[in-house]
């Protein structure tokens, strides 16, 4: 088990702050592909728990900041963006983009409920786990 702890770390790491690099990272470490996956999606999720824990503070600062309305307005880009795409398509958009902890306080910020987030957020990340070690695992057979 000695031997994965370098792994292990590189894969939580990145995932809880950047996920792209995650899954690659830590097979690049010396991870087998579905251990270096199922770490990359454990440490995506702590990211999104931890912003949850810090919850109104966070929201109120990011409300602020981004002057998000806390009345739906549907002319407001960001209602627009919302009403259209939802919670689904921030779970499954983050994990590329805005990652973890933006993701939660941006939901958090327009009015959704902690566990919905956290849920919408852990799981959008698991089709791409799945296509970064699919990928690798593609890659690796075409080069031997």
């Amino acid at each position: 088990m000695m031997f994965y702890a370098g792994g292990l770390m590189a894969a939580f790491t990145l995932g809880f702050f950047y996920f792209v690099g995650a899954v690659p990272s830590g097979v690049a470490a010396g991870l087998p592909i579905w251990l270096a996956v199922l770490t990359s999606w454990i440490g995506y999720s702590a990211g999104a728990a931890v912003m949850l824990l810090l919850g109104a503070p966070a929201r109120n600062w990011v409300a602020r900041k981004l002057h998000i309305p806390m009345e739906r307005d549907p002319n407001k880009w960001i209602w627009k963006a919302w009403s259209r795409f939802g919670l689904i398509g921030l779970g499954l958009i983050a994990p590329i983009t805005i990652g973890p902890q933006t993701g939660c306080i941006l939901a958090l910020a327009v009015g959704e409920r902690p566990l919905k987030t956290f849920l919408s957020l852990s799981l959008g990340v698991i089709p791409w786990c799945l296509g970064f070690g699919i990928a690798l695992a593609w890659g690796f057979s075409l080069v031997k």
